[in-house]
Parts: C-alpha cells; sequence; structure tokens
C-alpha cells in the first residue's frame, strides 16, 4: 500500500559550536490519505520540529541529517528548493500556532489570499477570489465578500485563525500540518477549531499531523497518535488504544495530567523532573531520571520502539519488554 506520507528514520541537527546536537532522533511514522495523526508531547519534545522537517522549513543551523521523507512517492529531503517551493504551500500547508504571525498586518485578507494562489497557480485575480470567497464559507466565515477587504486586526482570534485554515486550504492540498493551532485560543473557540479542522478534512479528503502537547485535543480529532519524548517517538498507535490504554510511562503520565471532570478540586498529576535539553540528553532511555518503574538496563540501552505481543501500539520501553517476556513464559508453562 502506497502511504501519502511515510517518515522513515529522521534524523535533524544543529550545528553549534560545542558540536552537533540531535533533535530528532531516529523518528519514522506513516500517514494515508485522509487520515489524522497527532504528534504529543511536551514542550521540547522535538514535535514541531518534526513538522518544519517535512517541509524542508528548518532554520540554520539545523539541518537534516538522516532518513527520508517519503510524499506522494518522492522523497522530499532530496528535492532541490524550486523543486520543494513546487511541494509547499500547495501541495503539503502548514498552520501556525499564531495566526498574526501568519498574517500580514498591512494587507487585506483579499489581498493575501488571491497572492498565495497567483504564487502557485496560473489565475487570474477574478477567479483567485472567487476560490478564496469559497474558502472562508467552508470555514464558516460569516459575509466573506465584506470580510475580504478587511485588515487581520478587524478579526478576532478564533476568527484569525479560520482565515488562516482557509488560506492553508486555498490549494486543495493533499496534507496539511498544523502546529499548535488553538494554544492561543480560549477554551471554547479552540473547540470550534478542532471541530472546523475534523469537519475539513473528511470532507476534503485532506491528511492531518496535528501537532499539540494536549491529549485531550488529538483524542477528539485524530484517529493514531504518536507520542514523542526528547526527539525520539516512545509509543505510536490508534487514538483509542493509546488514550483507553497507554503502556509508556511518559505516555500514562501525560494522561494522568489531564484534569478529571468527575472529581473537581482535586490536585493535578504531574511528571517529576523535566524534560532534558537537547545538550544534555541523558544514557540509556532518556525518561528515565523521571521514570517510577526504572531498571538497570534503562540507564544503560535505549530501547527500540516496537510491537507488544497483544496490543495494537508500539512502545519503545525496556521494563514492558520484560513484563511481556515474563507473560511469554507464563503462557508457556
Amino acid at each position: 500500500m502506497n502511504h501519502l506520507l511515510e517518515v522513515k528514520d529522521l534524523e535533524v541537527k544543529f550545528g553549534l559550536r560545542m558540536g552537533d546536537l540531535t533533535a530528532i532522533n531516529g523518528v519514522s511514522f506513516t500517514l494515508d490519505r485522509s487520515e489524522r495523526l497527532g504528534l504529543v508531547g511536551e514542550s521540547g519534545a522535538g514535535k514541531s520540529v518534526t513538522g518544519f522537517s517535512i517541509i524542508n522549513l528548518i532554520s540554520k543551523p539545523g539541518y537534516i541529517s538522516g532518513g527520508s521523507v517519503i510524499f506522494e512517492g518522492r522523497d522530499l529531503t532530496r528535492l532541490t528548493d524550486e523543486g520543494m517551493r513546487h511541494i509547499r504551500g500547495n501541495l503539503i500547508s502548514m498552520i501556525f500556532q499564531d495566526p498574526m504571525m501568519t498574517l500580514n498586518p498591512v494587507l487585506t485578507i483579499g489581498t493575501q489570499m488571491v497572492e498565495t494562489l497567483q504564487a502557485h497557480m496560473d489565475i487570474s485575480r477574478k477567479d483567485a477570489e472567487g476560490i478564496a470567497l469559497k474558502k472562508l464559507r467552508k470555514v464558516h466565515i460569516p459575509s466573506p465578500e465584506k470580510r475580504l477587504k478587511q485588515y487581520p486586526h478587524e478579526f478576532s482570534g478564533g476568527m484569525r485563525q479560520r482565515i488562516v485554515i482557509a488560506i492553508a486550504l486555498l490549494t486543495d492540498p493533499a496534507l496539511v500540518i498544523a502546529d499548535e493551532p488553538s494554544t492561543a485560543l480560549d477554551v471554547t473557540i479552540q473547540a470550534e477549531i478542532m471541530d472546523l479542522l475534523l469537519e475539513l478534512c473528511e470532507s476534503e479528503g485532506t491528511g492531518l499531523i496535528l501537532i499539540t502537547h494536549d491529549l485531550a485535543v488529538v483524542s477528539q480529532v485524530t484517529q493514531k497518535i504518536a507520542v514523542m519524548y526528547a526527539g525520539k517517538i516512545v509509543e505510536a498507535g490508534p487514538t483509542e488504544d493509546i488514550i483507553d490504554n497507554p503502556l509508556h510511562p511518559y505516555t500514562q503520565g501525560l494522561i494522568k495530567a489531564l484534569p478529571d471532570g468527575r472529581n473537581p478540586g482535586t490536585r493535578l498529576n504531574q511528571i517529576p523532573g523535566v524534560m532534558p535539553s537537547l545538550i544534555d540528553i541523558p544514557p540509556g532511555c532518556a525518561f528515565h531520571p523521571r521514570c517510577m518503574i526504572r531498571g538497570d538496563i534503562c540507564r544503560r540501552e535505549s530501547p527500540a520502539l516496537r510491537e507488544i505481543y497483544g496490543y495494537r501500539s508500539m512502545v519503545a520501553c525496556h521494563m514492558l519488554d520484560a513484563a511481556e517476556k515474563q507473560a511469554g513464559a507464563n503462557v508457556a508453562k
């Protein structure tokens, strides 16, 4: 089966005076057409760097040092700048966290949408405005004819993010990468934006990579999840399985840290310690200093991401390996 996107052993480094620092270390995942994947983890886990790597937008001194990004059969890491310009914004679009950083404050919404279309397509201004109006209606912007003539500061935060989504969809991309698209918004608007993304993906057949730290948001929108920690994927599988039965201690900690509406007033659980920096990633399993079930092997060897017998998820954890071996021994008896 041909995947829409296949990321294989992706490695990203940042060249500094002290030497190269590895930000992404052997990340692999696939995405099919119209499928929705959530990349989840704390700040510093490598989620956004992974998203930027897919469209080759890593800022120097960062660079892709290994692996491949196969999109519709082409390895994007091997394309020229001209080749990437055809892909970026045309076949793959990105939605950023802060719409005011995406939108030009001195240009009307209409001008920005028309210029985006004309940059990627041989199209007249009149036809471009027609497509822009259609996309504004798609994202439920009222009075779109009037809105085309307005400037970004004349819109609320939620409306600006809807416009950014409309711009991302102008060229009917096969894949949209959304980097924390609702973090700067209040909770009710967050829910509206997530519902909108889900609706558009289902109606347009667009693939989605949703980058977020919020497992609650991911559980409502995506079909599968990849949990990242210190530049690696530590657990990956169907969303329902990971939310209902997380296997990796880090994933368990993230889910336990979610507010529990059934017991208001109780203290939130938290994972002890902090995410390690790139210059101080511990040997062995990077999570072991914060892990409650770590063993000696966790300090020495980095666990591989692999399937666990009886589960659909893949997990990188030595302690689960040991538990599975024990279960196998018990079955053999």
